[in-house]
């Protein structure tokens, strides 16, 4: 096949020479931008210590303020107290009186019971006894009744007037005249024995007397008895009547304990048993002599607070009035000195003794002293103290610590007082 002459005189363009000129260009346009590049380590590290000092700024900020929202102050007080020697007389009303000293008095009935061995039996004969009330609304001079003057019960039974008594005239409120008299019956037995009776005297039979001089029984005629009794050492009774006594006292006192109201005060020594001087009859079982002994506690009661105004009153001449406690008060001694009456029941009035050494001290007003302290600056904290005669010393913390003045809102400050234990 015969060749192109015109493809054999026009040469194909070489290939490489693009490849050439693209490359010349890369050369070229590579060592314009390395004329134009700035270096890496002085581009990088400018902004780098930028950010962590704004970073460090931003948490300093941040912790400066949560310091200063949650800010807070605590202070310790000791509050002012004094040691006293007590050994005084003090009368207490059982009337509620605003100046003067009260008590109440709280009244427990109770039962205890007992066995000893017997060694036999014996005959007792026992008369019954009780008290009675006799009137006059005969006339308005006094009765005289002789010793053993004979009364007759409304149960049909005699007994017998233990003294010589002199009934009281009609009163000028033209009530008959009384008084109380023990009696006992003519005869031993159970059947003297009665609860509620009606006396008449047997001497004014027949005369206007009879029905306008009479006898109330106060409490039950009892004690009577007639038969076969266990013969039991005396020294073991004895024995058992000091147990009975001590148990029941024991038992009666802490059920008085436990139902003191709160803010009162009942001494130990300030409770007294009244039981009967004599055990009753025993009941026999088994050869055993079974005692009961039952008894009436009465507890002198005091409010703490009055009781301890009395006695700062008492040690401190000329008191202020301030407000103060004694911790230990329940810790004085106490002794009844006199009563006003025989019977615990009727009185109206005690003296009595503490014996101790009672502390006082003053308390202190926290929400006063936080209102005081509110925005005051730290070195002002001794100056509002010096305010308050009833603080000795005070310790404060103030959080944080680079704060040099109390917070300006009354819960974040907190007031601590040293009181001392009860």
């Amino acid at each position: 096949m015969a060749k192109n002459s015109f493809q054999d005189i026009v040469k194909p363009k070489n290939s490489n020479n693009k490849i050439l000129i693209n490359k010349k260009e890369n050369i070229d346009l590579e060592r314009f931008s390395n004329s134009r590049k700035i270096p890496d380590d002085s581009y990088q590290e400018k902004p780098k210590h930028t950010l962590w000092f704004v970073a460090i700024i931003a948490v300093v900020f941040l912790i400066f303020s949560i310091s200063i929202l949650f800010s807070s102050a605590s202070v310790t007080v000791n509050p002012k107290q004094k040691d006293f020697t007590l050994d005084s007389s003090f009368t207490a009303n059982k009337e509620v009186s605003a100046d003067g000293l009260n008590y109440d008095l709280v009244v427990l009935s109770g039962e205890e019971n007992k066995s000893i061995p017997t060694t036999g039996e014996k005959d007792s004969l026992v008369k019954a006894t009780g008290t009675i009330t006799l009137f006059n609304s005969f006339s308005s001079k006094p009765q005289i009744l002789a010793i053993n003057s004979r009364l007759e019960g409304s149960n049909g039974k005699i007994y017998l007037v233990n003294n010589k008594v002199s009934v009281p005239g009609i009163l000028k409120d033209g009530k008959p005249g009384f008084i109380e008299v023990g009696i006992t019956a003519i005869d031993a037995g159970e059947d003297y024995n009665n609860n509620q009776l009606d006396f008449k005297v047997l001497g004014f039979k027949g005369s206007d007397k009879y029905n306008k001089i009479f006898g109330l029984s106060k409490n039950a005629i009892s004690g009577g008895f007639k038969g076969q009794v266990p013969i039991i050492n005396e020294e073991d009774k004895t024995t058992a009547l000091k147990d009975l006594q001590t148990s029941l006292q024991e038992k009666l006192l802490k059920k008085a304990s436990d139902q003191i109201p709160e803010g009162f005060i009942l001494y130990k020594d300030a409770v007294f048993l009244e039981v009967p001087s004599e055990l009753s009859l025993p009941t026999i079982k088994d050869s055993q002599a079974i005692f009961s002994l039952k008894g009436t506690l009465y507890g002198f009661i005091f409010n703490e607070k009055n009781l301890t105004k009395s006695l700062v009153n008492n040690l401190i001449p000329q008191f202020d009035g301030s407000d103060v406690f004694i911790p230990n008060i329940k810790d004085m001694v106490f002794s009844l000195s006199t009563k006003d009456s025989s019977s615990f029941a009727d009185t109206k009035s005690i003296t009595f003794n503490l014996n101790g050494k009672p502390k006082i001290v003053w308390k202190v007003d926290t929400d006063k002293l936080i209102a005081d302290l509110i925005n005051v600056n730290k070195k002002d904290f001794n100056n509002v103290l010096s305010g308050y005669s009833n603080i000795t010393s005070a310790d404060l913390v103030l959080r944080p610590a680079w704060k040099s003045s109390f917070p300006d809102k009354t819960k974040n400050i907190k007031i601590i007082v040293n009181y001392p234990q009860e």
